[in-house]
């Protein structure tokens, strides 16, 4: 592979990450009443851009892809309408503001358990058969007479894993 798909596929990855974990501010600030003014995959200059909900919350996907931010209705960054006060992020208590605040890595944790999980299941689980293989011809097997494809039942009075 050349530098170009290494550097793509790592943009790509990161971009997933970082959707996965703005995505987690973003859903329990929804969840818990905060108005969300923007979800941004990216900074810099919006390539994409779009405007929906009952909130107005723009929906942005940015030049550089190397992080995001979801930003919240906040006193801090200018005035809020009277009417908006208890949505704003600095109004809310602060059992709910540290739930927004853990709701990224959160998602991001339970995300690589799926995937892992995902991978699990994809690939299954490797059995190894108790069949004799390619072996020195002197090995105890072959003195025994088990040639290759031989199966083993019991070894030493026990089961063994995988002989059905």
């Amino acid at each position: 592979m050349n530098l170009f798909w290494y550097v793509l596929w790592f943009i790509v990855a990161v971009s997933l990450l970082v959707t996965v974990h703005e995505f987690g501010h973003y859903w329990v600030a929804r969840r818990l009443g905060f108005r969300v003014l923007r979800f941004s995959i990216g900074f810099g200059r919006p390539l994409l851009r779009k405007v929906a909900g009952p909130d107005r919350t723009e929906y942005v996907v940015a030049a550089i892809p190397l992080g995001g931010y979801v930003k919240l209705l906040d006193e801090r960054e200018g005035p809020v309408p009277p009417h908006e006060l208890g949505r704003s992020f600095t109004r809310r208590p602060p059992w709910q503001r540290i739930l927004v605040l853990l709701a990224g890595p959160a998602f991001n944790i339970g995300f690589a358990i799926l995937v892992l999980w995902g991978m699990l299941w994809a690939s299954g689980v490797v059995e190894v058969k108790p069949i004799v293989g390619d072996g020195a011809q002197q090995s105890p097997a072959a003195q025994a007479g088990l040639g290759r494809g031989a199966g083993f039942l019991r070894v030493n009075g026990g089961g063994v894993l995988g002989s059905r």
